[in-house]
């Protein structure tokens, strides 16, 4: 059931489709987190650099060993990264979107915004997750399971 959506839409979009659930939930409720202006932007600009260094060291190790970047196409993937901060998490760019989307909730001041954030991981956890690692096991074999094993998902 509904696998038709399985790695059709990429994470980035994903995550631009529950900030703008976020904004909308936000403005629609009226409620705030009460936390200052300024405790606020401290704590965007914290996630944000959390989200983002994570996110490019995710990058950064496909890059080192030459593997494909495009979550639609897992199976293409020609080496299986297990160094850097894939000894950390499995999944460190969408670990990189998820701070960025906590961090939108805070700079929207909205507790209801932040009721979203779990959509998006519920999402990426069935429809894009799941079957990367399907396709991952598939071509790595014991490699990859041991892998999987050893380290979790986000965190």
């Amino acid at each position: 059931m509904m696998a038709w959506l399985e790695l059709k839409i990429p994470p980035p979009v994903v995550t631009l489709i529950v900030g703008a659930l976020m904004w909308f939930v936000a403005n629609s409720s009226g409620a705030s987190i009460g936390v200052s202006r300024s405790v606020r932007v401290a704590i965007v600009i914290a996630l944000v650099a959390i989200g983002v260094a994570v996110g490019l060291a995710g990058i950064a190790g496909f890059r080192r060993a030459a593997t494909t970047l495009n979550p639609t196409r897992p199976s293409t993937a020609s080496a299986l990264v297990t160094d850097g901060v894939f000894c950390v998490t499995r999944n460190p760019m969408y670990l990189g979107l998820l701070s960025c989307l906590l961090a939108w909730a805070v700079y929207l001041s909205s507790w209801q915004a932040l009721l979203c954030v779990p959509l998006f991981v519920l999402y990426l956890d069935r429809f894009q997750i799941r079957p990367e690692e399907r396709a991952l096991s598939a071509r790595f074999g014991a490699d990859y399971d041991a892998y999987r094993a050893a380290v979790r998902r986000w965190l």
